[in-house]
């Protein structure tokens, strides 16, 4: 009878199961009111006197097994349970995840950054909230100075020296009174200016400005940049350069690019002439060097600026500037695909 209830012992080790139907029925089998524990309890008033101490602890340890082993799986599948709780059933195919999409300022922005990126300019950045000297005074554009009302300005009430920057060129300002030349960057940033809002203006838009100061710098270097960079962008590589003036550069000029006229949006946006202003640029005036501690007798550079939101409209056709602001969903997935 002992090697028996030592049979059981061994088959009970043994024991696995895959399922919680599994488990209880062999609980049933021998921890059950009719299982073979209760036999063997049942057995035990016919075992002889002397063999009854070896017999109750061979059936003790046999009850024992079975709960242990009967509580043991049971963890194992709850906790498998919980895993499928968490994280679902593992074998199955993977949930589609909805594809985001960048905005088309950033769009195009990292694309001017990539091109002047592989001739050598960095990217730097300023504060938006910024101090007369930095956006106006530095730049060439001195109190009353009557360009200033080109820029219509948000001014803090509070102090009237501080001010919503109308321009990336503050940024400018800061790189070349932190930096030595040579100095070959581009500062990409949103600026502000206090202007209606319409289809195709608005107080607040994005620019694009780049500067590069280093001893011999001429206006062909700024031509040949300019040329580089419409070919690259636009795949256009007739441009020319009208004359034109900003406080902060001096000569001045306005960069057309030929657009042409394959198609009716190429005459619209053209107005017919197949030609269309980017960007404006200039050799910088030697105040503004001074002005930033760079010696205007050793060295000399160029600038040059213009509008994100004016190429991400006219590279995407999009005929509405407040619709880059305005976080409509369904225009913003149309750029799921770009990079």
């Amino acid at each position: 009878m002992i090697d028996k209830i030592k049979e059981h012992i061994a088959e009970v080790e043994k024991f696995t199961a895959e399922t919680a139907e599994t488990v209880e029925s062999f609980r049933i089998k021998y921890l059950g009111k009719k299982g073979i524990l209760n036999d063997f309890f049942a057995e035990f008033k016919n075992v002889p006197n002397e063999q009854k101490k070896e017999f109750g602890q061979a059936v003790n340890q046999l009850k024992k097994a079975a709960e242990d082993k009967v509580n043991s799986i049971k963890e194992l599948l709850e906790s498998k349970e919980e895993d499928k709780g968490l994280y679902g059933d593992l074998t199955r195919p993977a949930e589609p995840i909805q594809l985001g999409s960048r905005h088309p300022i950033s769009i195009v922005k990292n694309q001017i950054i990539d091109i002047f990126s592989r001739i050598g300019f960095n990217v730097s950045e300023g504060p938006e909230i910024e101090d007369d000297w930095h956006n106006f005074t530095a730049l060439n554009l001195p109190e009353y100075h009557p360009a200033r009302d080109m820029q219509d300005t948000f001014f803090i009430q509070t102090d009237p020296d501080i001010l919503l920057r109308t321009h990336t060129s503050s940024v400018q300002v800061r790189y070349m009174e932190e930096n030595k030349p040579p100095i070959r960057t581009i500062s990409p940033g949103r600026v502000y200016r206090n202007e209606a809002i319409s289809a195709r203006s608005h107080c607040f838009f994005h620019q694009v400005e780049g500067l590069y100061i280093d001893k011999g710098v001429s206006f062909a270097d700024l031509k040949q940049t300019l040329q580089y960079f419409t070919t690259e962008m636009f795949g256009k590589s007739k441009i020319r350069l009208r004359p034109s003036y900003f406080p902060f550069t001096e000569p001045s000029a306005e960069v057309d690019v030929y657009w042409g006229l394959n198609n009716e949006i190429d005459y619209r946006i053209t107005k017919g002439t197949g030609w269309l202003e980017i960007m404006g640029c200039g050799m910088v005036d030697p105040n503004v060097l001074d002005n930033c501690g760079i010696d205007s007798k050793e060295y000399s550079g160029f600038a040059f600026g213009m509008g994100i939101d004016r190429i991400a409209l006219l590279l995407h056709q999009i005929p509405d500037i407040r619709m880059l602001s305005e976080n409509d969903i369904r225009f913003l997935e149309q750029f799921k695909s770009a990079l």
